[in-house]
């Protein structure tokens, strides 16, 4: 029996983009992959409208707090999925690395984070067809 595969999503803050994205895999997968989120520069809270955009599709995310990157969760990860932290994102050898390129959904009301939403189902639906294949 093989071990779950374990997704780390990174950003800076670790407050919206990576909690939406942990949100969306957590509900899409089940327990078929363990979800992780940090941030290079965690922010006190999660962000609000990202909590209110995840509201208005049924997944609560409140749950979740901004967590400081650690070298072991991203080290201990197979897959590493980045968005917009550039130069302060790790790298580690033999990961299966992905950039997604999304609009930062800091200071934003709810209208503009629902199509970051929406994008970031999207990709998450695509990660976890190619990685539970």
């Amino acid at each position: 029996m093989s071990t779950k595969p374990s997704v780390l999503f990174v950003c800076v803050h670790n407050a919206g983009r990576s909690q939406m994205a942990a949100g969306w895999l957590r509900h899409l997968a089940g327990d078929a992959v363990e979800v992780r989120s940090a941030g290079s520069e965690p922010a006190d809270a999660i962000n609000p409208a990202a909590v209110e955009a995840m509201r208005e599709v049924g997944i609560d995310i409140t749950g979740g707090t901004p967590k400081k990157l650690e070298w072991e969760t991203a080290e201990s990860s197979d897959v590493i999925v980045t968005m917009g932290c550039g130069d302060t994102c790790p790298v580690f050898p033999g990961k299966r690395y992905e950039d997604w390129k999304l609009d930062d959904p800091a200071g934003q009301g709810v209208e503009a984070v629902r199509p970051i939403r929406d994008e970031i189902r999207t990709r998450v639906e695509k990660l976890l067809a190619e990685i539970t294949g």
